[in-house]
């Protein structure tokens, strides 16, 4: 007997077997399988809430070129945020470029009003994954408004100006200056298109009738003429211009007739929507602008026309107005703008007396009446 033996310990197993219970091959390959299925299922969720969190994200950032900004980065308008809040007292220093900016941070708030909250609270790689897939929803949204005005302005174009050589549906290099009719609504309102030294001119870009965003083209005023003795008149007003708004915000259908006011067929979402919606028209101006020239993919500078400068003019008309008499202007331009759009309600209008003689208050006091003569017969 061994010296292990003799003091009671015991000796190791001879073979790592003796510790095993024997099972069966496909027992075991069953577990295996199961264990594999379900890391994969584990794995398949997790994808799939990554993935309902990036269409969620880009879904939402298509509001962005829309409705809050058509240029400006996300980044640089929470930047002016922050600047802001860091002074101890008010800016008299800042910029109008820093105003509107600041004016886009709030309106993205408002756009997306779990924005600011959760930007503040995540961890600082999900708020950039976050930005990032806003961006590209933003601008996967810019690249769809303008793909569809392509065909959609030629149509507009087509019929109810019918131009001698209709524009091309499918071509944007026949568009720009060098067709008559597209030439005709992209030029400024200063000169006129009818004059060949002003056609030739502006072809050639010769000094004097070189085409910048410091002019108001054509395609922007009611009938698509301006009174250079009143600029204003009109502004703003085009039947191309609402065509636009309707087939970006609405649906394409009801571009077709913008003649009358709005029909309001949902009129409680429409007053809720109306501000918002109808301050977006100023985007839709530097798309039908695009849509109109010859450029074939998205730019900001076209030529000597800058679309940057070009958007600020329209936001500075609309938010800094210089005095009262511009501001008043500017509501009843929104105001009409909401009415070819939306339509107008009556319900405010009606009385009293017209609502008790609807159906429902009717029968209403009429069982009311029912059940108190039941009460005094009893």
């Amino acid at each position: 007997m061994s010296q292990a033996t003799a003091e009671g310990v015991s000796e190791p197993p001879a073979s790592s077997q003796s510790l095993t219970v024997a099972t069966s091959k496909s027992a075991r390959q069953r577990r295996k399988i199961a264990a594999l299925e379900e890391k994969l299922q584990s794995l398949e969720a997790g994808h799939e809430v990554k993935q309902r969190e990036i269409n969620y994200y880009m879904s939402k950032g298509r509001a962005i070129r829309r409705v809050v900004t058509l240029f400006d980065n996300i980044e640089d308008l929470i930047c002016e945020n922050d600047r802001r809040c860091e002074l101890e007292e008010e800016d008299e220093d800042r910029t109008v470029d820093q105003d509107r900016l600041q004016v886009g941070y709030i309106t993205l708030n408002q756009a997306l009003p779990w924005f600011h909250s959760k930007a503040t609270n995540m961890e600082h790689e999900d708020y950039t994954y976050m930005l990032k897939k806003l961006r590209q929803g933003a601008d996967s949204a810019r690249g769809d408004d303008t793909s569809k005005l392509k065909g959609l302005v030629a149509d507009w174009i087509n019929r109810d100006l019918k131009p001698a050589l209709p524009v091309d549906p499918e071509d944007k290099y026949c568009r720009g200056f060098v067709s008559d009719v597209c030439g005709r609504l992209l030029c400024p309102t200063e000169l006129d298109w009818n004059s060949p030294v002003v056609k030739a001119g502006i072809r050639d870009r010769v000094d004097g009738y070189v085409v910048t965003e410091m002019s108001w083209p054509a395609f922007l005023y009611e009938k698509y003429t301006a009174d250079q003795e009143n600029l204003e008149e009109g502004l703003f007003k085009s039947t191309l211009l609402l065509q636009a708004f309707k087939a970006i915000f609405t649906s394409p259908s009801s571009a077709r007739d913008v003649a009358g006011d709005g029909d309001a067929a949902n009129i409680i979402e429409a007053n809720r929507r109306a501000k918002k919606d109808v301050y977006s028209s100023k985007k839709v101006k530097t798309h039908l602008r695009f849509a109109l020239s010859s450029v074939t993919s998205w730019r900001s500078v076209d030529g000597d026309f800058d679309y940057i400068i070009f958007w600020k003019n329209i936001v500075d008309f609309f938010e800094i107005a210089p005095g009262r008499a511009s501001q008043q202007k500017v509501k009843r331009l929104l105001a009409w703008w909401s009415r070819k759009i939306f339509g107008t309600s009556q319900r405010a209008e009606l009385t009293e007396g017209a609502k008790a003689r609807m159906s429902v208050n009717a029968l209403a006091k009429q069982r009311a009446q029912q059940d108190d003569a039941l009460f005094d017969s009893e």
